[in-house]
């Protein structure tokens, strides 16, 4: 836990023991920084600073979404930053922040192991920084805290302008034609989509905090234009969020119908080539049917040929003076008769 005071622009560092003298003196601004809402810390919140039970939890707890909650001497707020991770995943850095009459306590909630180390403190220690070499000077909580919430805004801001780097470079792939991978193409224009819903519901949801705390009685007057600054700066990344989602979706509406009509092509192909086999199958069905009929017209004089080739002893029609031609015409008239049966039915 870090306990400064900071006046006539510089950063004096106190120790934990002299909160209670700090708090009770209003013509310094006291800020206190905590990296990690321990028990220690949160027996400071609670004992020292007298913080309602509920706004410790917060700080304690990690919160899914950003909130403000008035009290009759401070304002609550936790807001979010993200910070990219593996896969397209978007990490959600969160920092409460107290607002008091003389001093702003700032507390870094809990925070995923894959996220850096420097990541939950860079809006804060850019401030110190900035501080420390007198390019900031802030005598209120508010101006203190707008100079904080200022550089997450501008964490939000570069997050969606790498989004969008990532997006033009998805779209430079899909009209280059050099989609190898449809699936996996996919995949990186909804991780690129979720990164921009997740920056955008941040903005937005911090944009309406802001703008009911510029309608708190307990902001003081010289405080609500830097709260009107800070909604119309979440507002800025709301709507630069909101245009590159639009500009993404015509991206993957491009990609999609590219998939549409190649998958028409494709089955275009294949019902032709169906349509081919098809033919083909058919033809040789109608030869199989010409052979087959033609078979049957030649089977009757072979059947009849070998019925009088056997020559049995008890055969009357092999002693017959016109059998020989009776066996020809017999021949001749069931392969006749065969024929028009197949003629008629049209296989011949």
């Amino acid at each position: 836990m870090e306990v400064r005071v900071i006046a006539d622009g510089a950063v004096e560092e106190r120790s934990v023991d002299d909160l209670p003298a700090l708090l009770a003196d209003d013509t310094a601004l006291t800020w206190v920084d905590i990296p990690h809402c321990d028990p220690v810390a949160t027996k400071v919140l609670s004992e020292v600073f007298n913080f309602h039970p509920r706004a410790v939890r917060d700080c304690v707890e990690r919160n899914r979404v950003p909130k403000v909650h008035a009290y009759p001497d401070h304002v609550f707020v936790v807001l979010h930053a993200p910070e990219r991770g593996d896969r397209g995943h978007v990490h959600f850095v969160e920092l409460d922040q107290f607002i008091g009459t003389n001093y702003l306590v700032t507390v870094h909630g809990p925070v995923n192991p894959a996220v850096p180390a420097q990541a939950p403190n860079r809006e804060t220690g850019a401030v110190l920084a900035r501080i420390a070499v007198g390019r900031l000077r802030a005598s209120t909580p508010f101006q203190l805290s707008q100079a904080i919430v200022t550089g997450l805004i501008r964490t939000q801001e570069a997050y969606v302008e790498a989004v969008t780097s990532d997006v033009w470079l998805l779209e430079q792939r899909l009209t280059g034609g050099t989609v190898d991978a449809p699936e996996e193409f996919l995949t990186e224009l909804f991780r690129a989509r979720h990164g921009l819903l997740a920056v955008r519901t941040m903005a937005a949801i911090s944009t309406a905090i802001y703008g009911r705390m510029t309608t708190y009685p307990g902001i003081p007057s010289d405080g609500r234009p830097l709260v009107a600054d800070i909604a119309d700066r979440f507002e800025r990344v709301l709507r630069v969020a909101d245009g590159e989602r639009e500009y993404l979706q015509g991206v993957i509406e491009f990609f999609q119908t590219v998939l549409v009509i190649n998958a028409a092509l494709v089955g275009q192909a294949q019902n032709e080539e169906v349509k081919r086999l098809t033919e083909a199958s058919f033809t040789q069905n109608e030869e199989v049917k010409k052979i087959s009929a033609w078979a049957a017209v030649f089977f009757a004089p072979t059947f009849v040929a070998g019925v009088y080739g056997m020559n049995f002893t008890h055969m009357p029609e092999t002693q017959w003076i016109a059998g020989y031609p009776f066996a020809l015409a017999l021949m001749a008239l069931a392969s006749f008769v065969v024929f028009l049966v197949f003629r008629r039915r049209g296989w011949l």
